[in-house]
């Protein structure tokens, strides 16, 4: 019998924030790499060409084998409906080419493709697919959930001029519902007033997110005013609080970090007074704005899921979208809305558009049955032993000291390091996907001393010292220090994807991981899905009694480190204690 030939989808986010790639094998995902992770710019966008070199390298294949490259952007949607509000709106010139000129880059990728890897087009045999913005962030979502059938939701600042969209999916069908489209965005909203607190790079919402534990939503009338929540699930915004939809907001993505120009209007200065100008302390006003931004959020998020809910009368829910980030609403959803499972992938926000694309031609567009669940995050690259050797080898330094020890002694010597009060960076198998780090390339500490915090921020993450950082407990333990919202047992959170409150009674005990309003941002362990870092958290636990861990992005003001170079270099300008590289300990003289 003839061998059936093997099937390749090359999924990319390109020339947008997070340009990230993937491939999947027969509807099996083989790889997946964000492009900061090798250009070493947070939130790289352009072509994302070295992460696909990543992708097949590691497939073992070259570009020539590949039988379709799915684009999560398609720059003709809704095309008609953007030229005319360009002839209605008058939008400048500088704005309307900068488009043009990115949506022309979309277009041409294949031939960009092609240059890099020095073939001719007529030699990549694969077909251009582009997908709809929206419809790939259900397919990262829905496609690869272990769910049969569902609601699904995407929200975020904006796609493909959408910025929501929800359905209803089942096997591998995704039927659309309706969408929100632009001008109204709850990203645009998210963004601006983040703007407005004096956080301009692309990404910084999640630093929002920490400030608003610090206030008092009493500004959340005023927020009501900017956005108006609907009958029908969705809301509006009012525009005159903002630039986009009468001037358009100028934004870089070609080969570099995204940067997005100011989004708020002087309308919103008039509501909430001077916005924070850069370093400018952060006062109690702002704190208040953050927790009513934040607030106001979650009224529209939940108005979403609740109307879907009663539309659909589905118990299960698959969410992805940028706004999907937004871990504290997240872990809000059992308790304010009747959905009794909720699937959120590892990379909800753009980059995660690629694994969509994929899924989405493999599963709708080819018809085929769904047979991949992504239980783990861990797609990037992994070194070899003789590689970390060789990389530690080339570095001279008598500032350290290295040993190479077996599994068993390597854990119980770094739980120690742990238990003692030392810092330490944990690199070990395959880069993380999506935006945390999740045990594979951590900074990692004890959570029962309350000075840590302080410590991480200052000395290693050198970042503002109200950001909190989260605890990575023992699936079988999360009972144990935090509160269901819903009454329920907790279900797993691999992805630290949700913020639920812990028990009063343990704060005293991890009072590192602790935010000022009792909550933590939660991943949960399992032995199935990551043993080695299982089995450091287990003995961590044997020594003190706390079977939990601070976890935190193995990186300082960059992104997170993908290679043992770059875990050194950060080990050597930081102040951390100890490293694990593979089994290699290092530590300082």
């Amino acid at each position: 019998m003839k061998q059936k030939k093997d099937n390749y989808i090359l999924g990319i986010n390109a020339y947008h924030g997070d340009s990230s790639a993937c491939l999947i094998k027969n509807g099996e995902l083989m790889a997946a790499l964000e492009e900061e992770r090798i250009r070493r710019v947070k939130h790289w966008a352009g072509l994302p060409t070295e992460a696909i070199k990543f992708c097949l390298e590691h497939a073992g294949i070259s570009i020539k084998d590949v039988d379709y490259i799915a684009i999560n952007r398609d720059p003709f949607a809704r095309f008609h409906k953007k030229i005319l509000r360009v002839i209605r709106k008058g939008i400048s010139i500088s704005f309307i080419k900068e488009r043009l000129a990115n949506l022309k880059k979309v277009k041409g990728a294949k031939k960009s493709i092609a240059d890099f890897f020095g073939v001719s087009v007529k030699e990549i045999k694969a077909k251009i697919i582009n997908v709809e913005h929206h419809r790939a962030h259900l397919a990262s979502s829905f496609f690869v959930s272990p769910l049969d059938e569902a609601a699904v939701v995407s929200i975020d600042g904006m796609g493909d001029f959408v910025s929501i969209m929800t359905g209803i999916a089942k096997g591998n069908k995704i039927k659309i519902l309706d969408r929100v489209e632009f001008p109204h965005s709850l990203g645009i909203f998210y963004t601006a007033l983040t703007q407005f607190l004096g956080f301009w790079n692309y990404g910084d919402e999640y630093k929002v997110m920490g400030l608003s534990a610090f206030g008092q939503p009493i500004y959340l009338d005023k927020m009501r005013q900017i956005v108006k929540l609907k009958k029908n699930g969705f809301f509006e915004l009012d525009t005159s609080y903002f630039r986009h939809d009468s001037e358009g907001v100028e934004m870089t993505w070609l080969n570099e970090k995204p940067i997005v120009g100011r989004l708020f209007s002087d309308k919103l200065i008039e509501l909430l007074g001077e916005p924070r100008k850069e370093n400018e302390e952060l006062s109690q006003r702002f704190k208040d704005i953050a927790v009513s931004l934040q607030v106001m959020y979650e009224e529209a998020f939940f108005n979403i899921l609740n109307h879907l809910h009663q539309k659909t009368g589905l118990k299960n829910i698959a969410l992805a979208g940028g706004c999907l980030q937004n871990s504290l609403a997240n872990g809000k959803i059992y308790a304010n809305t009747p959905f009794d499972n909720v699937y959120i992938p590892p990379a909800a926000h753009d980059a995660g558009g690629a694994i969509g694309a994929a899924f989405y031609v493999w599963n709708q567009s080819l018809d085929n049955k769904r047979d991949f669940i992504m239980s783990s995050s861990f797609w990037g690259p992994e070194y070899s032993d003789e590689y970390i050797k060789n990389e530690i080898l080339s570095i001279k330094n008598e500032n350290f000291k290295v040993k190479r020890l077996e599994e068993n002694d390597l854990i119980k010597e770094t739980a120690r390091f742990l238990a003692d009060g030392k810092i330490v960076g944990w690199f070990e198998g395959r880069t993380e996907w999506g935006p945390r780090a999740l045990g594979n390339r951590s900074i990692l500490a004890s959570p029962c001393l309350l000075e840590m915090k302080e410590t991480l921020n200052i000395k290693i993450k050198k970042r503002e010292p109200f950001r909190p950082f989260a605890p990575a407990v023992l699936e079988s333990a999360v009972g144990d220090y935090f509160l269901s919202p819903d009454g329920k047992k907790l279900a797993p959170v691999p992805f630290m994807e949700k913020v639920y409150t812990i028990k009063p009674e343990k704060r005293r005990e991890i009072p590192a991981v602790v935010h000022i309003d009792g909550t933590g941002r939660l991943q949960t362990v399992s032995e199935e899905n990551n043993p080695l870092y299982f089995k450091l958290i287990k003995k961590f636990g044997e020594f003190t009694g706390t079977p939990v861990l601070i976890n935190t992005s193995f990186n300082e003001n960059e992104p997170i480190v993908n290679k043992p170079r770059e875990a050194i270099d950060c080990f050597l300008r930081t102040k951390m204690d100890v490293i694990i590289l593979g089994n290699y300990l290092i530590t300082r003289t």
